[in-house]
């Protein structure tokens, strides 16, 4: 813990600069706030690279330390991208203030995640002049792209085929009740309905493929879910289904012709993708049985990633939660709702288990005025610190 706190003025310190560069997913240029990472690696010696995806676009930064015995290799992982602003005059300080007020740190990414990727460097500054005391090796995963649900930072890291591939990994997401050990899965299609077109005037009557969609709207809010597990249930959630957009038609006088919708399902082990397909399409044929179109429902599947879950006693779960239980933290193992880069790393080739959460309090994640407390900062980095050299067995 000594060495945890004197730390965390320069944890703080990175973590401010981080913040005070916009890096809102799909919206700003990430180059600059990679660049203040690759300038603080750089100047502490610390070996990394830039990670590009397919078309040659810099999704991220991947640290790396070798041990010097053989083993496996474990990853932190902290997105440096974040959520937009959303509604600017709503909030009570800048969005890239990065200032430190009444203990907590304030500005988009403080919780979400700049605060982590900060801690992570920081460890890996900590490891580098015991790597040689080291089994395995560990990365440190700094990647973008994370926000727009891309993934493009992770899955460059898990194509490049000098990356060692990972036992584990453990994502520096927010919150210090939990240690997250699981998450619901997706599958999301596009669904579109069609109709005959027609003037909205006319004494024909025509039914708009924006009155379709509506129905079909109405058919999947009512779909028959599987309810809430019972008490105990080693996952405890049930599935979701969720209508998260719609688009047809355009001013006043015409009757759309088409109509998408996209549908968002959350799956659990025991409602998985192929449940979900099987009743967004049952959905898909009532309608067209009930009002007719001139041609079937089209669905579109766009992306689906299995849920996963791990045990507190599988790594690197155990180890997280034994390091924070000996530092008299209390945490329990908890199944998240949304989907993360665990899902991504579930389904890879043969699943990489991960933990998808333990870090500081915040407030307004996502939201307006988000902000990190700052009081835990030194916890949460021992707990991390610990955790790593438990599973890299240094000595």
């Amino acid at each position: 813990m000594v060495r945890a706190a004197a730390r965390s003025a320069s944890v703080i310190d990175l973590a401010q600069e981080l913040i005070r560069r916009p890096s809102r997913g799909g919206i700003d240029d990430y180059a600059p706030v990679l660049a203040v990472l690759e300038d603080w690696l750089s100047g502490r010696g610390l070996p990394h690279r830039r990670l590009h995806d397919e078309g040659g676009r810099l999704v991220g930064l991947l640290v790396e330390i070798a041990g010097g015995r053989p083993g496996r290799w474990w990853t932190l992982d902290a997105c440096v991208d974040t959520a937009s602003f959303g509604d600017e005059e709503a909030w009570t300080f800048p969005p890239t203030s990065g200032d430190v007020v009444d203990g907590f740190l304030r500005g988009r990414g403080a919780a979400d995640s700049k605060l982590a990727a900060s801690v992570f460097c920081h460890i890996a500054a900590d490891l580098l002049p015991q790597a040689g005391t080291l089994r395995g090796g560990l990365a440190v995963l700094l990647d973008v792209d994370e926000h727009t649900g891309g993934f493009g930072g992770a899955r460059a890291y898990l194509a490049d085929p000098d990356a060692a591939i990972p036992a584990g990994v453990m994502i520096g997401y927010p919150g210090l009740d939990d240690v997250v050990v699981g998450g619901r899965g997706l599958w999301r299609a596009t669904l579109t309905v069609s109709a005959d077109s027609g003037h909205s005037g006319s004494s024909r009557s025509v039914l708009g493929a924006v009155s379709r969609a509506a129905r079909l709207v109405q058919l999947l809010d009512t779909a028959d879910l599987p309810g809430p597990p019972a008490a105990g249930a080693e996952f405890g959630l049930p599935p979701k289904l969720s209508v998260t957009a719609i688009h047809g038609g355009e001013g006043f006088s015409v009757a759309a012709d088409r109509c998408d919708l996209n549908v968002d399902v959350r799956t659990t082990p025991a409602f998985d993708a192929h449940d979900a397909e099987t009743l967004v399409r049952k959905a898909a044929v009532e309608l067209d049985a009930e009002l007719p179109g001139p041609e079937p429902t089209r669905i579109t599947p766009i992306a689906c990633w299995p849920p996963f879950q791990l045990r507190p006693h599988e790594q690197p779960a155990a180890a997280l939660m034994d390091s924070a239980a000996s530092m008299g933290l209390e945490v329990r193992a908890k199944t998240a709702g949304p989907s993360n880069i665990g899902n991504l790393l579930a389904g890879q080739a043969g699943g990489i288990p991960a933990t998808a959460g333990f870090g500081v309090p915040y407030e307004g994640l996502h939201g307006i005025d988000e902000r990190a407390r700052l009081a835990e900062l030194p916890q949460v980095y021992a707990v991390y610190h610990c955790a790593v050299l438990e599973l890299l067995d240094a000595h």
